[in-house]
């Protein structure tokens, strides 16, 4: 999940954008993934939106799945008669994953684990155990319990792609609160351990990190001290955002065989704040 800059709200305001940079523009490529099933997660809206979107475009049969039936009835009107398939619910359910590889029908080729959920930039003697236990359910467990789900048949297939999408929090404390930057460096970890063990069977498992991304996802400062000391560097350091569909290139590049030799990588897709 990225940080979103659409809206920010609370004790400190959001990272202001000083420069415009050229709009870079993508292109989808057509039948690239015929013959291909992609489970994307969080599909309703925003970055797995765009990401299920081009996958459609470029001949995937989708799996889209999403808390927000209404986001995902959308989505299906939007596509028209692409080959969408929607299952409605919280992917840490184990109701919903064996639901998803049920109508999988044993071909599932690809996988994006995009549903994620923020942390209100909480520090660490602010977390309530609710909140810990929620981050890291829908940001690592969830993940975790759908690359087992699919793996099996994947490796016995000798063909996989996996791609988690991790944060620019997967290396900074300067991003998000505790809970949002722990389960985010956990997502790398648990990318990198899955492509090893993994990769000479075939399945390919990486990660991308999007700095911010324009969305309509609210994002509010709950901590003083969260405003304190995270206002200040985001305001000093996030460049400007990206479009959810610039992540989509990004996901379905490392999706793609163009990216045949890229294993348990974290492709930083952040506009360049990871070298500030």
């Amino acid at each position: 999940m990225a940080l979103s800059v659409k809206k920010v709200t609370g004790a400190a305001p959001g990272p202001s954008i000083r420069r415009k940079d050229p709009i870079m523009t993508t292109s989808t490529i057509p039948n690239r993934f015929a013959g291909a099933t992609v489970v994307v997660t969080g599909a309703g809206s925003g970055i797995g939106k765009a990401t299920a979107t081009r996958l459609l475009a470029e001949g995937a049969r989708v799996i889209a799945s999403d808390l927000d039936a209404e986001r995902l009835d959308a989505l299906s009107v939007e596509v028209g008669d692409a080959p969408l398939t929607t299952v409605v619910g919280d992917v840490s359910d184990d109701a919903v994953i064996a639901q998803i590889v049920e109508v999988g029908e044993g071909r599932i080729t690809g996988l994006v684990n995009n549903a994620g959920i923020m942390d209100a930039f909480v520090p660490t003697a602010e977390i309530d155990d609710a909140l810990w236990e929620r981050v890291l359910r829908i940001n690592v467990t969830a993940p975790m319990k759908l690359m087992r789900a699919v793996l099996p048949a994947m490796v016995e297939a000798g063909h996989g792609r996996i791609v988690n999408v991790a944060s620019e929090a997967s290396i900074r404390a300067g991003a998000s609160g505790t809970p949002y930057a722990t389960s985010k460096h956990a997502v790398v970890g648990l990318t990198k351990s899955t492509a090893l063990f993994y990769g000479p069977a075939g399945v390919r498992v990486n990660a991308v990190a999007p700095g911010a991304v324009a969305t309509n996802i609210e994002a509010p400062f709950r901590s003083e001290l969260g405003a304190q000391r995270l206002g200040p560097i985001m305001q000093a350091t996030v460049p400007a955002p990206a479009t959810a569909e610039q992540l989509a290139a990004s996901i379905t590049w490392l999706l793609s065989e163009d990216s045949a030799n890229v294993n348990g990588a974290l492709l930083m897709s952040d506009g360049g704040w990871s070298t500030i």
